[in-house]
């Protein structure tokens, strides 16, 4: 989607696109970043700031939030902690090693240490070098990218957008950005809320029946969000169908005198407890008190 071809595609249709931009675009606009002039706070703990394109035909929100800081900081400390671990370890087995040990292996566990740390992989610079003072013949040592770092501080919680609408404001260009995690959120709504397993489709009319359970769910989802919050409920779904779930039918069967195997069987709806009492009142909902049986479960004769 974010690709140039793409992009030129939306200009040569006079399409309008706001779309999202990998996080290393944000080394060109490292001075606005850190400039503090010209933020604008949409919403608690989030802020923007609108950038002319160098072309001067689409405008660069940047975007930091700091609920995102927060995670990426954390995200950037747990992968240093793990990498500055196994560098200890190594360092240790190889100071212990009576024998030469080979170089390449060592750099080996070294990559696949830093691969599976990625996210703070650039934050160390580590060197194996030919030492004949050590048993092993290899010594190991490390040291911290303080650029590196310092960048990754000024960063942490920042993201771009890109468009080429010039009439919205910032407020308006992020919370229609923001509409983005809806559609992909009601992908995963099949999969989790309607527990349905992900299918691999292969077949035209397969996909397109995909997307159109997927639309129902988002459709559905939507409206039981906007009855929540027009009730004054927030707007959690997960929270509130987790809470009728636990309202349950249950099946009483009565003897008859007429015949032993005759038997009369009510299906019930269990009274709500004080909490779902107050939040079917809210939502203007009346359980009834008993279900009509299925057409599998009728009386015996």
């Amino acid at each position: 989607m974010t690709s140039e071809d793409n992009l030129a595609w939306f200009w040569q249709t006079n399409r309008r696109y706001l779309v999202g931009t990998p996080k290393a675009e944000l080394k060109k606009w490292e001075q606005q970043i850190v400039d503090e002039k010209d933020w604008c706070k949409v919403r608690e703990g989030l802020e923007v700031k609108l950038c002319a394109g160098p072309n001067g035909k689409e405008t660069f929100v940047l975007c930091r939030s700091e609920a995102r800081q927060k995670k990426e900081q954390a995200m950037h400390e747990r992968f240093a902690t793990r990498i500055e671990e196994g560098l200890q370890n190594l360092k240790r087995r190889l100071d212990a090693r009576k024998k030469k040990e080979d170089r390449g292996r060592v750099e080996r566990q070294i990559g696949r240490l830093l691969q599976r740390n990625s996210r703070a992989a650039a934050r160390f610079k580590v060197q194996v070098k030919e030492d004949a003072s050590i048993a092993c013949g290899l010594s190991l040592s490390w040291s911290t990218d303080t650029a590196w770092q310092q960048w990754a501080m000024r960063t942490e919680g920042c993201y771009i957008l890109r468009t080429n609408i010039s009439d919205w404001t910032p407020e308006s260009l992020w919370q229609t950005y923001i509409q983005l995690t809806e559609a992909e959120a009601a992908f995963r709504i099949q999969k989790s809320e309607l527990s349905i397993r992900p299918i691999w489709h292969h077949k035209q009319g397969r996909v397109h029946a995909h997307i159109l359970v997927c639309f129902l769910a988002h459709a559905l989802w939507k409206t039981l969000e906007q009855w929540q919050s027009r009730a004054g409920l927030g707007n959690s779904p997960r929270t509130t169908l987790d809470e009728l779930a636990l309202i349950q039918s249950t099946d009483v069967i009565l003897p008859t005198t007429e015949s032993p195997s005759r038997e009369l069987r009510l299906r019930c709806v269990v009274q709500p407890d004080a909490a779902q009492r107050v939040l079917l009142n809210r939502l203007g909902l009346r359980l009834p008190e008993r279900l009509r049986l299925p057409a599998s479960a009728s009386l015996p004769v």
